[in-house]
């Protein structure tokens, strides 16, 4: 064995091992991706429009209530869609995890739905309902109780209209958390309780949700960052109602004239705030109460409703009527009905919004086109990414993996706006700068790949920047899922590989990928589903020539063409349930594809 070792060793010698070189490179794109952006927004936000230091953006930034204002409406609208959350979800949780309620998995599935729907496209699905003159709910109303015509019952544009819908939206992610907790809890330790005499809801109070607060507090932290961090539906719904948001007026500062010293300004206590907030995530869910001891855990016990069970089943569908059927109902009727805001009957059920949408409106095949190519770019170099980091990371492959790591979990913290404030700044900047360093050069050595290569990193106005930023934003989850791959599949394969003359990347490639090919299969879906419904990053950055999806149906808002807005919504809800559909379909999937939030 020894000299077979030594002669492999040998042979290994004579050749060219490009795992190290390639390693380094994937860990230096990594930095650039993460660091670029953050240094240019860090120093124009320092900076005055002469390029001088100065603090005077953060001193206009606390003192302004132009700026002032939106950071109250910020945090109001965080905390109040955070504790909507709780209140809705945490409920649901406990009756799908732990409870005889009917159709468990029937709810899972359409939280599931609510999840994947994009929020500024639920934000418009309720203008349709709820408007105050022409919302279909508000017509009901009308024809029901003979209201006068300026009379309603609900306004969407206003500061609880926005929470409302902003939680219809963010509550899957409290949701998930406190059922997957719940899920865990083995039955022993109720057991155990009611062996000592406790009732069932003295069990519940004083054992189950004990073990499950920690994941409520983190699920409660992670929808105040949602809701503090979206573009989309406070855009929609906020700027019609005549107030801002932080992630809004930070977008306003990019209208003419442009501001962008504010803006970086601006995006930095949006950065801080996240981070702190996810820091204390992390620190609540990495402090559980309990252990379990030995291999054998008991199921959990289910409990009893009773004849509660069909009331707390109607509590979950109207829930999901909020943010399920009614929004896709809405669409629905947008998309065929001569006017959006009629309901569609036989008299006046029509396609013409529908061959507007694919045949007359000129945007449409280059957004489609440009959404399906971002889409499938990113996610192919996302997952190669996540699985070299993850690589990386899992077996400590290189000196400073766990920086690696930290680079590549860093994204997770910038909001889909920020990051666009920086890469804009990066990437018309940056060019500016290296032609000035090309023409610096002694005229002896000017040349002229010295001006192509200042050229070629003007990448605003291309899809290249809309490719680096959905490949950043979606890192981070699509690096913890392989990275957990990772983790599953014991280093000894490999090893056994290189000692047959493989090198590392040759064995992560013959046998470390094939393993995980279900983990890579959907990691590469989850990125293409985040791609299709990302606004924040994509308003900062397209141009009438990159324009994808959702921006396409943001500029349609602005011009009112509902029905237009409802085809392509449907278009996008299609694509993203056919891609979930499919990754459940193929082979060694088994249908249970998990996606880590």
């Amino acid at each position: 064995m020894t000299i077979a070792f030594e002669a492999e060793r040998k042979r290994r010698g004579r050749g060219v091992d490009l795992s190290w070189p390639i390693l380094i490179g994937f860990a230096a794109i990594l930095s650039v991706l993460v660091l670029l952006p953050m240094g240019w927004l860090a120093y124009y936000s320092v900076t005055d429009k002469a390029g001088a230091f100065t603090l005077g953006n953060f001193a206009q930034l606390v003192s302004d209530p132009v700026f002032l204002d939106p950071l109250v409406t910020t945090l109001i609208l965080a905390t109040s869609s955070s504790i909507v959350c709780c209140l809705a979800a945490a409920p649901m949780g406990w009756l799908v995890a732990r409870t005889d309620m009917p159709l468990r998995r029937t709810v899972r599935a359409l939280v599931t739905a609510s999840f994947v729907t994009p929020p500024f496209l639920g934000a418009i699905a309720w203008e349709l309902l709820a408007a105050p003159n022409s919302g279909l709910l508000n017509q009901i109303f009308r024809s029901v109780t003979g209201a006068a015509a300026d009379e309603h019952l609900f306004n969407i544009y206003s500061l609880a209209g926005l929470v409302f819908v902003i939680s219809c939206y963010t509550f899957p992610y409290v949701f998930v958390l406190v059922a997957n907790a719940l899920d865990r809890i083995p039955g022993d330790l109720e057991d155990a309780s009611a062996i000592l005499g406790g009732r069932m809801w003295t069990t519940a109070r004083r054992v189950t949700i004990p073990l499950a607060l920690p994941a409520l507090v983190a699920g409660a932290l992670v929808a105040f960052l949602q809701a503090m961090t979206l573009f989309g539906s406070p855009a929609i719904l906020a700027l019609p109602a005549g107030f801002h948001t932080m992630t809004t007026k930070i977008w306003s500062l990019f209208q003419y004239p442009p501001k962008p010293e504010l803006a970086a300004a601006a995006s930095l206590p949006l950065l801080v705030l996240t981070v702190v907030l996810l820091r204390a995530q992390h620190v609540i869910l990495g402090r559980r109460g309990y252990a379990v001891v030995g291999e054998r855990q008991g199921a959990p016990r289910l409990v009893r409703l009773g004849a509660l069970k069909w009331p707390a089943l109607a509590a979950s569908f109207f829930v999901l009527l909020c943010a399920v059927f009614l929004p896709y109902g809405a669409l629905f009727n947008a998309a065929f009905s001569h006017v959006a805001s009629q309901f569609v009957w036989f008299n006046n059920f029509t396609l013409h919004n529908v061959e507007f949408v694919f045949f007359e409106l000129s945007d449409t095949r280059y957004a489609i086109k440009n959404t399906f190519l971002l889409g499938t770019l990113a996610a192919s170099v996302g997952t190669v990414l996540a699985v070299v980091i993850g690589y990386i990371n899992a077996r400590q492959a290189i000196t400073g993996w766990r920086t690696l790591g930290l680079l590549a979990t860093a994204p997770v913290a910038i909001p889909g706006i920020v990051l666009g404030v920086g890469l804009f700044l990066s990437y018309t900047r940056l060019p500016v700068l290296l032609s000035a360093g090309c023409d610096a050069l002694p005229a002896g050595l000017q040349f002229a790949a010295c001006k192509t290569a200042a050229q070629s990193t003007q990448l605003y106005g291309t899809l290249w920047i809309l490719l680096i930023a959905f490949v950043t934003i979606s890192l981070p989850a699509a690096y913890q899922q392989m990275q957990s791959a990772f983790r599953a599949v014991h280093p000894d394969l490999e090893e056994a590989s290189r000692i047959l003359g493989a090198t590392r990347l040759q064995a992560l490639g013959h046998i470390t990928a094939p393993l995980l090919r279900t983990s890579v299969i959907a990691t590469w879906c989850f990125i293409f589903v985040g791609v299709i419904r990302e606004l924040s990053a994509a308003i900062m950055l397209f141009t009438s020539q990159t324009k994808v999806v959702s921006v396409l149906i943001f500029d349609l808002n602005e011009s009112g063409d509902l029905g237009a807005i409802a085809v392509l919504g449907l278009l996008m809800l299609a694509i993203t349930f056919a891609v979930v559909i499919l990754a459940n379909q193929f082979p060694g999937l088994g249908g249970n594809v998990r996606l880590r939030t």
